[in-house]
């Protein structure tokens, strides 16, 4: 099992940063996949950026690319996601979440998830 706690998020107006974090406990193994999505109110969940447990490859969705950065500290075992030039539609709970089979875009491929933290925006 792997445990996934998320913490960072709050309220920023349009144009503001925030950085949230995500502590990984548990069976997190070099193998594991770490992603970041989030889901607005309504709104499938969507993939916004991702990394392997060992740093080297990150991917990101196309319209974050530039202000949205994924890291890890791996001493810390926490992931984090460094957002910037946020907009209101970016409102969303932001999930951190662990996939067994490496780094993928794909949600399903995802097997561990934390409980998420709420980023809100305002225009």
């Amino acid at each position: 099992q792997v445990q996934l706690v998320e913490s960072g998020g709050g309220s920023v107006q349009a144009g503001g940063s925030l950085r949230l974090s995500c502590v990984a406990s548990g069976r997190i193994r070099s193998s594991h996949g770490m992603g970041w999505f989030r889901q607005a109110p309504g709104k499938e969940r969507e993939f916004v950026a991702g990394i392997n447990w060992t740093g080297v490859r990150t991917v990101a969705l196309d319209s974050v690319q530039g202000r949205f950065f994924i890291s890890r500290d791996s001493a810390k075992n926490t992931i984090f996601l460094q957002m910037s030039s946020l907009q209101p539609e970016e409102t969303a709970i932001y999930y951190c979440e662990a996939a067994t089979g490496g780094l993928t875009t794909a949600i399903a491929a995802y097997d561990y998830w934390g409980q998420g933290t709420q980023v809100t925006v305002s225009s």
